[in-house]
């Protein structure tokens, strides 16, 4: 099992959520975060006054994945998420040791279904 960690623009989460479904993920965590890789932030004009924004907002999508459904939750990703330009964002692909339904007590791919 591994779990799929994306980090993407906010106005392209829809369209990833979209492409998730139509590979047969059944749900995803979502949180807003911060953060900047070679964007660096940028200045913005407020009220008159200029100021710099270190951190950008993103939206972090976490998958639990069985191996074999990995690189099609990838690809979906990808290629949703995609707008060729800078800070479209990361995936990263982890290991995924243990998953228990708390609700069963199912583990692994059985509480992944």
């Amino acid at each position: 099992m591994k779990m799929v960690t994306a980090v993407i623009k906010p106005f392209k989460l829809d369209d990833v959520r979209s492409a998730l479904s139509e590979v047969g993920v059944q749900g995803i965590t979502v949180t807003e975060v911060q953060g900047f890789g070679r964007q660096k932030g940028h200045t913005e004009l407020y009220r008159g006054a200029e100021y710099v924004v270190d951190f950008l907002p993103k939206v972090k999508l976490e998958i639990a994945v069985t191996d074999d459904r990995v690189e099609a939750v990838v690809e979906a990703i990808a290629q949703s998420a995609n707008t060729d330009r800078i800070g479209d964002g990361k995936i990263f692909v982890h290991a995924l040791e243990q998953v228990v339904r708390i609700r069963t007590g199912e583990t692994n791919a059985d509480a992944l279904s």
